[in-house]
């Protein structure tokens, strides 16, 4: 995807084009993440986005900072209650654009020194997506591998987030695992993974 930065939240037409494209390819090479689901009709979704309020132009932005940051999003689901298409990010690894990051600002303001260059929950409301939860993130693996390499942070739970810490998960010996690290911690192969709904 070009790298194209704007302030505004929103594509140029080549952009959209581009995005529309990959998106489309994507859901057609693996269609075991969405049995009984139509390109056509979601492809009519993000179109009708393209000439909506500003709101949901903003989601079209939001799919397309998932894709430059490497989640490669694809759908995964539809909820009939909300008429909403259910993207995640489905890279192999944990995206790459998203790596080396401490759970949230509080950690990201308690090191004193090597501060990473952002935190998770900041990057994911920047992105203008929500963190994968445990559940979400188990989901995520019954449609395939991911994070044999890497790991993903998760949604933490208060409880454990006030006495500082934090949750991540990976997936090793066939097996999802789910892990704690000191919300203020940062690796190289951790990042996260997100869902937007359209």
């Amino acid at each position: 995807m070009k790298d194209i930065k704007s302030n505004k939240k929103e594509l140029l037409p080549e952009q959209t084009e581009e995005l529309l494209n990959t998106l489309k390819v994507r859901f057609e090479q693996n269609m075991n993440r969405h049995k009984n689901l139509e390109w056509t009709k979601v492809q009519s979704k993000l179109e009708a986005n393209l000439t909506a309020v500003k709101v949901s132009n903003e989601k079209l932005w939001s799919l397309n900072e998932m894709e430059r940051t490497g989640g490669e999003p694809d759908v995964v689901g539809y909820d009939n209650k909300s008429n909403e298409f259910i993207f995640y990010d489905c890279s192999a690894e944990s995206p790459k654009g998203r790596r080396s990051l401490c759970y949230d600002r509080e950690a990201l303001e308690s090191r004193k020194e090597h501060k990473p260059k952002n935190n998770v929950i900041d990057m994911a409301s920047e992105i203008g997506i929500e963190l994968l939860t445990e559940e979400q993130y188990r989901d995520l693996q019954k449609l395939g591998k991911f994070d044999l390499k890497t790991s993903s942070w998760i949604v933490t739970p208060s409880e454990i987030r006030n006495l500082g810490g934090a949750l991540f998960c990976d997936r090793r010996y066939n097996t999802v695992f789910v892990y704690h690290n000191g919300a203020e911690s940062y690796y190289a192969a951790r990042g996260f993974r997100g869902l937007l709904r359209l």
